[in-house]
């Protein structure tokens, strides 16, 4: 049969009729070889070699009848979070196949109508269904739904309300284990699919392995995933890592730790790159963004300077009042300078008529200013500031009129404690962190941003934590993970993992450096969204989003709703031939009345070939919940289905429950397809 090039299983099984004959008839020469007129040896090897002839009958028959059962299930599997596999050099995702061309070609067999009664199910089966479904004054419900009870071995249980198309899996009765072999995820995995497909769930497996395994893990969830967060914290509890768990949230500052975005640099220019990054520089915008850059740069050296840390608070206090620092920075730069101190008193004193650029501003400001135009009494840090006073108010208004905003969004309400933190502030017990403290220390992030609350201020948040992560990465391409290390320390190079769901809310200018030139610092980006088109419209530009997609080395795509994103996949899969069995049959009169021949007749069988793409966008579109299709190692596709979170009583003791609770209420409105199974 598989030699053959039809493979024909969608056909009654014939195979199980002779099969059954013949090994009945080996029964009976074992019982009765007299009757056979055999000796008892002869009839004893007769029955054996009939035997045998009807197992193997049977076999070829019966997997025809696995098949197509196959084809009308849908398999249940569940997993407890402690029974996910771990490995140290590939990342479990599930169980499926690799699939090839003789899968194009079964899914090709059931689309066609004279298979349908092959492949849907029986008529017991949907009138079990059917009285199940009908209302409860119905008569036969009640004998529909004890038909259709979920109980294990029930052929007429009805099948999880999970969608899609039961052919796609069911085209390959054995699966095995899928992974992603580690070294592949420097290059990056990009995970699509629609609302409640599965996306979460597999970014509940994937980070369950890396933190087991012991790496640094990074979680941005934009919206608030309650499961997600206990997933994460139940991971780090299995592992012993409990410790290691960090939670950022913006919903929840009162239990969020602290984060500087603009603490911690290499070189001083990251601080007017992080925040002017965020700035649009389209069209006009691309001039005041340049001096957004070199305004922020002036105000960070000065502060610096000063001996203080930059945050976002303090640079918006400057930015809008460039006096007070001005001031303080010229006291102290002359405060070992007597004869400049007593030079710009006696010019306060005098009250001299102020230059124009510096009308309004503080005589003692002014004073400095006219001691210092012969020039030489400065530094490059003053001078900096001096020219950024000799705008006029009303045109420096406009300079910053974009960075203002930004800096506002996040310098506001509670977010201004959790994004420049005060350090000096002993009684707070939230902590305090940084990426490369996350890195040199492994611990586990969780970020929440609250984007179903304040979409801007998350968008904001998250780039400027974007931002500063590709900042960071960039330093440790270059200096590795020993800078602030003693020379010769052995330091242990950490991967950096970073799971990101609706990644496309992050995403910025900075993405794209990380995603190409990441990998070789160590950063493994999982990144998780909808559709292309998210990535399209954040981009607002085609080439681009194909630039940011095509960074992905892995990609994992579940039920999507647009063929575009499903044609991302399709695209790149190679072309297959698809046989097709033609049946031909005819027969011609005679018309010599003295041929003996009245007709003739003939039937044949004609096979065709044609070619045809391996995967149609329209299959992706009709994925089950829970199962998707992977391009991994090099454009291996692969069809994989996910396992279901096995049931469990949750700790109502365990930390961080009541939060997880709160944010069920509060951001998960619905409920949603990935119910629990039960335990058995």
């Amino acid at each position: 049969m598989s030699r053959h090039p039809v493979e024909a299983l969608l056909r009654p099984p014939a195979e199980l009729n002779a099969g059954a004959v013949s090994v009945l008839c080996g029964a009976l020469l074992a019982l009765g070889p007299e009757y056979f007129m055999m000796t008892p040896g002869v009839g004893r090897a007769s029955a054996a070699a009939l035997g045998l002839n009807g197992c193997w009958w049977i076999r070829r028959g019966l997997k025809v009848v696995r098949y197509q059962r196959n084809l009308r299930r849908r398999r249940r599997w569940t997993m407890r979070a402690k029974a996910v596999p771990v490995r140290r050099d590939r990342l479990f995702l599930g169980r499926g196949f690799r699939w090839g061309e003789r899968h194009t070609q079964r899914l090709h067999d059931c689309r066609r109508d004279r298979f349908r009664r092959f492949v849907e199910p029986g008529r017991l089966r949907r009138w079990a269904h059917a009285c199940a479904a009908a209302p409860e004054q119905a008569g036969l419900a009640r004998l529909g739904r004890l038909l259709a009870a979920d109980v294990p071995g029930n052929p007429f249980r009805a099948p999880r309300p999970v969608g899609g198309s039961s052919w796609l899996h069911g085209v390959e009765p054995r699966e095995a284990d899928v992974h992603l072999p580690l070294g592949d995820r420097n290059g990056h995995t990009l995970v699509l699919g629609t609302t409640q497909v599965g996306k979460t769930r597999l970014l509940e497996l994937s980070v369950n392995q890396d933190i087991r395994r012991g790496e640094t893990v990074v979680v941005f969830d934009p919206k608030g995933d309650a499961d997600l967060l206990r997933a994460v914290r139940a991971a780090c509890a299995m592992s012993g890592r409990a410790g290691d768990f960090v939670l950022f949230h913006l919903g929840y500052p009162e239990l969020s730790s602290r984060y500087n975005g603009v603490g911690q640099f290499h070189r001083i220019t990251e601080v007017a790159s992080r925040i002017s990054g965020q700035v649009s520089g389209e069209g006009q915008s691309a001039v005041f963004r340049e001096f957004v850059w070199r305004f922020v740069n002036v105000v960070a050296r000065a502060v610096v300077a000063l001996g203080q840390r930059p945050d976002y608070r303090t640079i918006l206090r400057h930015v809008t009042n460039i006096d007070d620092l001005c001031l303080s920075y010229a006291e102290s730069h002359f405060a070992d300078r007597p004869d400049v101190l007593a030079a710009v008193d006696a010019i306060e004193r005098r009250r001299e008529e102020p230059p124009r650029h510096m009308a309004g501003r503080p005589p003692r400001l002014v004073a400095f200013e006219q001691a210092m135009q012969g020039g030489g009494l400065g530094d490059e840090v003053l001078d900096g500031l001096r020219s950024a006073m000799r705008y006029e108010k009303s045109y420096f208004d406009k300079l910053v009129a974009s960075l203002l905003p930004l800096l506002e969004k996040l310098t506001t309400g509670k977010t201004a404690e959790l994004l420049s933190p005060d350090y000096l502030a002993l009684d707070d017990p939230r902590p305090v962190w940084d990426w490369r403290g996350v890195v040199n220390r492994g611990l586990v992030v969780y970020v929440g941003l609250d984007a179903l609350s304040d979409a801007a201020v998350a968008a904001a948040v998250g780039n400027s934590m974007f931002a500063d992560l590709v900042s960071y990465a960039g330093e440790r391409y270059k200096h590795g993970d020993g800078r602030g290390f003693r020379p010769g320390s052995d330091v242990e190079a950490r991967p950096i993992v970073v799971h990101m769901d609706e990644f496309n809310e992050l995403m910025g200018d900075e993405f794209v450096p990380l995603v190409n030139k990441g990998g070789a610092a160590g950063v493994q980006v999982t990144a998780y969204t909808q559709t292309f088109s998210d990535i399209e419209a954040k981009t607002r530009d085609v080439a681009k989003a194909r630039q940011v997609s095509g960074n992905f080395n892995s990609l994992v795509m579940f039920r999507v709703k647009d063929v575009d994103t499903a044609a991302l996949l399709t695209d790149q899969l190679p072309g297959v031939n698809v046989v097709e069995l033609t049946q031909i049959a005819g027969y011609t009169d005679s018309s010599d009345p003295e041929s003996p021949v009245d007709f003739s007749s003939r039937h044949e069988d004609r096979i065709t070939s044609s070619r045809a793409t391996m995967l149609e966008p329209h299959d992706v579109t009709r994925l089950p919940k829970g199962e998707a299709f992977a391009l991994l190692e090099g454009g291996h596709l692969w069809k994989v289905r996910l396992p279901l979170p096995a049931g469990g009583k949750r700790d109502p003791s365990a930390e961080f429950e009541e939060l997880a609770a709160e944010m069920e209420k509060r951001y998960r409105p619905g409920a949603t397809w990935w119910a629990e199974a039960s335990d058995g």
